[in-house]
């Protein structure tokens, strides 16, 4: 189910004939919506890391002339400027779709058993594991402070230090039951969310290309074009507050207005019929 559809539609406002660009496009959910409104699936472009959310979108476009690009938002972004396409309307929705999380064997969810992977693009060599059995406990203990604000990152970096001297750490529940030894005690949320957030982040390097992707998504932008970006977590979302921030406004140099003021988020009853909506963010904008 896709994510804050109706403020992703009220903002965007595809319009017949627009020129559409879905920078994570995942199974198709907000881009089916999308385009039977544009009605134009020549201007049309797809992108996903992820070869398996490729092969959904080849089905589900079937027949339709629409471009379907399998890679990362960043270098998707840098071809088509090099190719100097622009469009009327951009979405981003980052973070990892349900699917991944529903997945035992991607590795990204903690109630279910899987290897330790995390990589949204499988054919990458980088893997959770990788971080997990061969970074020093410094590096460690750096990455779950600065991507997952994790308060005892020092003390989780040191128990996975200790447990993998024995054995490889293999699976997501070993490490999640490692974690939960630094947060004794009983907790609404698992205490290892903030770890495999972090581990996920560092494995995708997820921050620098939105970072860097930002300034192209401008770039890419017509002329009273829409860009509309939806983030999971804090860390994105000040990226995306900032960059707003730094090229919206009044100034004589400003690229964008910004639409929101704050960031939108879902309503009760979506996140009854759909929980992975409860951390969602979306801000949007428009180009001078």
């Amino acid at each position: 189910m896709p994510v804050l559809l109706s403020h992703v539609l009220q903002y965007l406002d595809p319009k017949e004939g627009d020129h559409y660009l879905d920078l994570t496009a995942g199974y198709g959910g907000h881009a089916k919506e999308v385009v039977a409104r544009t009605k134009n699936p020549s201007d049309t472009v797809l992108v996903d890391r992820d070869a398996n959310a490729i092969k959904v979108l080849q089905k589900t476009f079937a027949g339709q002339d629409i471009t379907i690009l399998h890679e990362d938002f960043y270098s998707a972004s840098q071809q088509l400027v090099d190719q100097s396409k622009t469009f009327d309307v951009i979405l981003a929705d980052l973070g990892v779709s349900s699917p991944h999380l529903n997945e035992a064997n991607r590795g990204f969810a903690i109630a279910m058993s899987g290897p330790l992977d995390m990589r949204m693009d499988q054919s990458q060599n980088l893997t959770a594991s990788d971080i997990v059995n061969y970074y020093s406990a410094v590096d460690l203990a750096d990455i779950l402070k600065r991507y997952g604000e994790e308060p005892k990152a020092a003390r989780i970096a040191q128990l996975i230090v200790q447990h993998r001297s024995s054995h490889p750490i293999a699976t997501t529940t070993e490490l999640a039951s490692i974690v939960a030894k630094a947060w004794p005690g009983h907790s609404k949320v698992h205490p290892a969310t903030r770890t495999f957030q972090a581990l996920r982040i560092a494995v995708n390097d997820e921050l620098r290309l939105v970072e860097q992707s930002l300034p192209l998504w401008t770039e890419l932008l017509k002329p009273g074009g829409r860009l509309v970006i939806i983030s999971f977590h804090s860390l994105e979302d000040r990226i995306v507050k900032h960059y707003f921030a730094e090229t919206g406004g009044d100034h004589y140099e400003a690229k964008l207005t910004v639409l929101t003021k704050r960031p939108v988020t879902a309503d009760a009853q979506e996140i009854v019929f759909n929980p992975r909506a409860r951390s969602a963010k979306l801000r949007a904008a428009v180009k001078k």
